[in-house]
């Protein structure tokens, strides 16, 4: 049994690797559960009973530093210029873009985050210097499956 959780080693969105991850980006994100605390008239001091009232939840943030023309259109809808296999440049899109699927994040660590359904949200961001990159700022809004089952899970990495 692993007993660390640590490091990225890739993210996937649909199978496909998105590219480097900027060093110190990632982080989980989400909310705490939250609750309702029951109190009594006859009880001073202390609740009765807490009634929980959702689960935590995360909501994982990320920059990707990896600004290929397929990266581009991957994180950002739009389309590619010239050939899908030798792209010469991208457009972003002229319409409203919802990028939804599954995401897979493997840890270095050897574990995996499977989230079946999440809403990819990015724009373009950073500074245009000698000193830094532009990156794509990434954020996954997790969403429960179609099916009704786990809206993530973490397991051992398959091998392969």
């Amino acid at each position: 049994m692993k007993k660390f959780i640590y490091g990225i080693a890739a993210v996937k969105f649909k199978d496909m690797i998105l590219g480097y991850i900027e060093k110190g980006s990632f982080d989980w994100g989400g909310q705490k559960g939250e609750s309702i605390d029951v109190d009594a008239e006859q009880v001073s001091g202390a609740s009765v009973f807490t009634l929980v009232t959702k689960n935590g939840t995360i909501s994982p943030t990320f920059n990707i530093i990896q600004l290929d023309y397929a990266n581009l259109k991957a994180c950002l809808g739009g389309t590619l210029v010239g050939s899908e296999s030798e792209p010469t440049g991208w457009k972003a899109p002229s319409e409203l873009v919802e990028l939804r699927g599954e995401f897979n994040i493997d840890f270095v660590s050897g574990q995996t985050i499977t989230i079946p359904n999440a809403l990819l949200m990015s724009n373009l961001g950073g500074k245009l210097t000698l000193t830094e990159v532009s990156k794509l700022e990434c954020q996954l809004k997790i969403n429960a499956p179609e099916d009704g089952g786990s809206p993530y899970e973490i397991n051992d990495t398959e091998e392969g």
